[in-house]
């Protein structure tokens, strides 16, 4: 979505006990797509073509409380709706919750905590009144400097699709309509309305469209087409992607939406499957589409799919009793102190930090920090501490100003307050007479040297910004110099980024430099997330979804400034780039490391006699450390080679809680969707004939089982 971050900024009071609390509703069971097609026909039937050309123009642009609204009708009756930012909670409305990014998400490798992420935030959108919430992103980090990298779940096509299943049953279960976005090809922010994503149709299936088919899946009610053109085409007016793919290939009964300003014709964006237009593109909908169909270039059939597709994703939500009214209060003129739909979430965001947090570097087991020999703690960098006065609060967050929680543009949300590291870890620090020192500056060196000289530990603060509209410069951190120089002066001194994107890490041999944790995008939690860690209240297991390179040459494509240009990595996306080309990474995809140790033992690997699609891999796993901790067991799988397929890809993942000493049973099915590869002759998936290998381990490069079998 555009980036129309002026339009929310605002100050306004951290929740108080004077405003209107939201109960959380019981979660909802959808309808089925049947069920709820033939409530929508009998409705869109009684509709006039001025009506249905109503409901399938979007307005708002800059106006009114939801970021875009569809239209409505009377006799018969059918609401406006509202559609809402974004995809990590609800954005520019006071009194709702900044959960953590979609890379945090990922990050966790938890399919639960994803999936109470969701409806968590699905619970907030519903409370202000929004029928549908602008999320989740699911689209590839195929380029380490894409500025909506932060957004979305990684560079793995599996990883991808679980978390944003996991994530639209979450929000879905409120009765809030999910949006898959951005489809498709939409990987870097620079020239996006221009440029063209050129993609071969298996690279197409079989890693960008991945989290999107096990969206449809999963029965999110919307689809954001992407500002791009794929193949020459602008996506929300693309034939194949929106018709052939999306609607008959996967079979998509929800509706298409475009992005904000992405719409740019009348006959031909209809006509290949655009449903409803945002705002920005109202000249092309309403009367065009009214005169288009009198004249006999819309058919008047299409016309009223486009209502019934918007009506059925409406009622598939039970959107039609007791939906709550808008109440998004961006106003703050308005006397309407505003609805507070946070409720507790600040656990599950604060649990989620700490899962997806991920334990890169422990040297000398300097983490946890020691409470009973640690006498001092030197905190060093601006990303240490909040520069916002948490009683009058901005509802976003700027990029640069204190520590970072997530990104800009229309994937932010509304942040409440901030718990900053510098204060959680204070705090903390206080319960067992520690002291804590810090330096507050990136710029003055020598301060920093002369707070760390003299500290049991320094721990040095770090952050990538990223935004919407805009790709990363460079994955340099700014900090370098500073962590160098803390290293310098304190043999125990640990790092902490926060970012979205990989970063490079030119001071990662330092020998000073013992433990080095990417803590993400956590939200307004950060602090205690990371303290939680860090004082060992929480043994880590978060793992990376993207690959960190040693340097930004080592990665298979970069942003491009042409107009069109090619995929041309293929299929070797991320991790899997790095595994056929022997590049070595600074840290690989999958990987993380933990307080404790974890075995891995007694891999067997059935076939299911009778078919040739389905394979089951159990085996089990033993906690042989001394913390109670939780490891994530990672499936990957090698194709025959005549496939030609990645040397190995993702195909399942499970995390596993264990106390020390206890071992567990893991079991991971394989079906056909694992086991397919897309052939573009047949234009079908289809299950190659074979040897196979599955290779189970705690990251893509670190193995620890394997097993052949053959279909």
């Amino acid at each position: 979505m555009k980036h129309w971050s002026l339009i929310f900024v605002a100050t306004v009071a951290i929740a108080s006990s004077s405003n209107a609390v939201v109960a959380l509703s019981p979660p909802i069971e959808p309808l089925s797509w049947d069920e709820a097609h033939v409530k929508a026909e009998k409705l869109v039937k009684q509709m006039s073509l001025e009506q249905i050309a109503s409901i399938t123009k979007g307005s708002g642009l800059f106006t009114g409380q939801c970021v875009g609204n569809s239209g409505g009708t009377t006799h018969p009756d059918f609401p406006s709706l509202c559609l809402a930012d974004g995809p990590l909670g609800v954005r520019g409305s006071p009194f709702s919750s900044a959960f953590a990014a979609g890379i945090t998400a990922a990050a966790s490798f938890d399919k639960d905590a994803i999936r109470q992420r969701g409806i968590d935030m699905g619970a907030e959108f519903r409370g202000k009144g929004a029928n549908v919430q602008l999320g989740p992103s699911m689209n590839i980090a195929r380029n380490a400097r894409a500025g909506r990298n932060w957004e979305a779940f990684g560079e793995d096509p599996y990883l991808s699709g679980v978390a944003a299943a996991e994530t639209i049953h979450g929000i879905q279960s409120q009765g809030v309509i999910a949006t898959a976005k951005h489809f498709i090809g939409n990987e870097q922010e620079t020239n996006r309305n221009t440029e063209s994503s050129v993609i071969d149709d298996r690279t197409l299936h079989e890693v960008y469209l991945w989290p999107f088919a096990r969206s449809v899946e999963a029965g999110v009610g919307t689809v954001m087409c992407s500002y791009n053109k794929l193949n020459g085409t602008y996506a929300c007016e693309n034939d194949y992607a929106l018709n052939h793919i999306l609607k008959k290939e996967l079979g998509f009964r929800g509706w298409v939406h475009s992005d904000w300003l992405a719409t740019h014709s009348t006959t031909k964006a209809i006509n290949n499957g655009l449903d409803m237009t945002m705002p920005g593109g109202i000249l092309y909908f309403g009367s065009a589409l009214e005169r288009a169909v009198k004249h006999g270039d819309i058919d008047y059939s299409r016309a009223r799919d486009m209502a019934q597709r918007i009506v059925a994703a409406w009622y598939k939500m039970r959107q039609d009793k007791d939906y709550p009214a808008v109440r998004m209060n961006v106003n703050t003129a308005s006397k309407d102190p505003g609805v507070n739909v946070q409720e507790d979430h600040k656990k599950s965001i604060r649990e989620m930090g700490a899962a997806a947090t991920v334990l890169l570097r422990n040297n000398n087991n300097v983490l946890p920090l020691d409470t009973s020999s640690i006498k001092k703690i030197a905190i060093i960098g601006g990303d240490a501490d909040s520069s916002r006065d948490n009683n009058t609060s901005s509802m976003v967050q700027i990029g640069g100003q204190g520590t970072l929680i997530q990104g800009g543009g229309s994937g932010s949300s509304n942040v409440p307050y901030i718990v900053s590291p510098l204060d959680a870890i204070t705090s903390r620090a206080d319960a067992f007479d520690i002291d804590v020192a810090s330096s507050k500056s990136d710029i003055l060196k020598h301060k920093a040297a002369e707070t760390a000289k003299d500290a049991d530990v320094a721990i040095v603060f770090a952050q990538l910004y990223a935004e919407e509209a805009f790709d990363v410069t460079s994955l340099k951190l700014k900090t370098d110099g500073l962590i160098e120089v803390v290293a310098d002066a304190n043999n125990n001194t640990i790092v902490v980024i926060h970012s979205g994107n990989a970063v490079l890490m030119p001071w990662a041999d330092h020998p000073n430099i013992k433990g080095i944790l990417w803590a993400g995008m956590p939200g307004q939690e950060t602090g205690n997330s990371l303290a939680d860690v860090l004082f060992g209240a929480v043994n880590p297991s978060g793992r990376l979804p993207i690959t960190f390179a040693k340097q930004a040459s080592d990665y298979p494509s970069d942003i491009s400034w042409k107009l069109e240009f090619e995929y041309d990595e293929k299929l070797l996306v991320g991790y899997r780039w790095f595994d056929a080309k022997d590049i070595k990474p600074q840290f690989e995809f999958g990987f993380g490391l933990s307080y404790t140790t974890f075995e891995y033992k007694d891999l067997h690997v059935h076939v299911e006699k009778n078919t040739t699609s389905n394979v089951t891999a159990k085996m089990q796993i033993t906690n042989t450390g001394s913390r109670d901790g939780a490891e994530v067991t990672q499936l990957y799988l090698a194709f025959p080679e005549y496939v030609h397929e990645p040397p190995k890809v993702l195909r399942g993942f499970e995390k596993v809680f264990l106390k020390k000493g206890h071992t567990a049973n893991v079991t991971f099915e394989l079906t056909k969707t694992e086991l397919s590869v897309w052939d573009v002759k047949k234009q079908k998936w289809v299950v190659p004939s074979g040897d196979y290998e599955v290779l189970i381990g705690a990251s893509s490069r670190d193995i620890r089982l394997h097993e052949t079998f053959t279909l």
